[in-house]
């Protein structure tokens, strides 16, 4: 399929008025978004928590993490965010292509947005 990115922007959640624009490459496999530090630091993101990731080596490292608003395709949505190295590039992870009801469609190389599922839990009815 070859390498996909998609131009988005990104900004403080708490501030919201001052965006960055940034080209990232879209990876399914990843499951959260990341950015590199230098960013991140740019738009004073926070770093709120960590999480421990498995990279394609095998080893398991761990990252800070925190909270971005994101727009993609006209809509705007906060996401978790890695903050990733300075070599690293953006990624656009799983978890936010979800949240904006997106998937990677390989033949057009582009996102195309997609039905979201929801699980319908139906009482069982009473009897008396």
């Amino acid at each position: 399929m070859g390498i996909l990115r998609e131009k988005v922007k990104i900004a403080n959640p708490l501030d919201g008025a001052h965006f960055l624009e940034i080209e990232m490459v879209v990876d399914s496999g990843a499951t959260y978004t990341q950015v590199p530090v230098s960013l991140l630091s740019q738009l004073k993101i926070d770093k709120k928590f960590k999480r421990r990731l498995k990279i394609a080596t095998g080893e398991v490292i761990e990252r800070d993490a925190g909270e971005i608003r994101i727009s993609i395709k006209n809509e705007t949505l906060t996401t978790m965010v890695i903050f990733g190295d300075e070599r690293s590039e953006p990624l656009l992870g799983a978890v936010t292509l979800e949240q904006f009801g997106l998937a990677i469609d390989p033949v057009n190389k582009t996102l195309i947005p997609v039905p979201e599922l929801m699980l319908l839990t139906i009482k069982p009815k009473h009897s008396n």
